[in-house]
């Protein structure tokens, strides 16, 4: 092969399947070798610097043993939105949710996200549902 080529085409992956799933790095793999058997003792140093202050080893451990949750269920109602003109119950809803503490300003605006692509949703139908009263009124003429 001449030099500055490459062997494959221009766009065309090597190796068009990608990686397997699962499969894990050389990197990884020699980690995993080098603490291998000494994980126990690992674990209980990290501990042990934990009980003394080491506010590192602490937080290491709290991780472990409390992870930061990133989502959890909230039990919120929301008015009926079947048309647009809806939209403003959800969000009234929305705002006085926050205000009483029901719930947070993000779990607001996560909900806010959802009830915006609920509304655009309802706006499809209605707009697929006129289209086609219009092209039946029409017999179908452009």
């Amino acid at each position: 092969m001449p030099s500055g080529t490459n062997q494959f085409e221009p766009g065309r992956s090597g190796n068009p399947n990608g990686r397997p799933k699962g499969s894990r790095n050389r990197s990884t793999k020699a980690l995993e070798a080098i603490f291998d058997g000494e994980s126990e003792a690992l674990t209980r140093r990290v501990i042990e610097l934990a009980l003394d202050g080491d506010t590192v080893a602490l937080r290491m451990c709290m991780d472990r043993l409390m992870p930061v949750r990133k989502d959890r269920p909230i039990t919120f109602t929301l008015p009926e939105i079947e048309t647009a003109a809806d939209l403003t119950k959800a969000t009234k809803a929305l705002l006085r949710g926050v205000a009483d503490g029901e719930i947070t300003p993000s779990e607001a605006a996560e909900l806010s996200k959802l009830v915006d692509a609920h509304t655009k949703a309802i706006e499809a139908v209605d707009l697929a549902t006129r289209l086609s009263a219009l092209e039946q009124a029409t017999g179908g003429k452009r």
